[in-house]
């Protein structure tokens, strides 16, 4: 039962997330790429989705570690490292390029995969094969 309720869970949270993210405009590569053109025909508004997104994790995280005990879970599990390592800093690096060049993220991608486009399907593929070949590394541990 508790494993119904986490799936449901899950997907509500995935459902509002992907709501939130067709309504935002961070699942159109276009309004996503004019955010970083500074220079050019810059929209800021996307830095009001990212503002708001931090909010709403702060709010959530102050919920989350205010309960002694989590209401789907045995146990909290909240990441507690602090170290920068080389795989931390190339995943970030490696997801900031994508999300520049694509003008989309993976949360957002799969949100606007459901619409559909030759682009978002293009972009989707591409992520899918990254996350595999990263897998591939981190299990053959080809990083130093």
């Amino acid at each position: 039962m508790n494993s119904i309720k986490i799936g449901f869970a899950a997907f509500l949270c995935g459902a509002l997330f992907g709501v939130g993210a067709l309504v935002s405009g961070m699942s159109n590569p276009a309004k996503v790429i004019s955010f970083f053109n500074i220079f050019g025909d810059w929209d800021p508004s996307l830095a009001l989705v990212m503002a708001s997104a931090l909010g709403v994790t702060f709010l959530g995280y102050k919920a989350v570690l205010g309960n002694q005990e989590p209401v789907l879970a045995d146990k909290q599990m909240v990441p507690t490292s602090t170290q920068l390592d080389s795989p931390l800093i190339a995943g970030a690096v490696i997801f900031g390029a994508g999300w520049g060049i694509g003008g989309l993220c993976p949360g957002p991608a799969l949100a606007a995969f459901g619409i559909g486009g030759t682009g978002v399907t293009t972009f989707v593929f591409a992520m899918l094969f990254g996350i595999g070949f990263a897998k591939f590394i981190a299990r053959n541990r080809v990083y130093a």
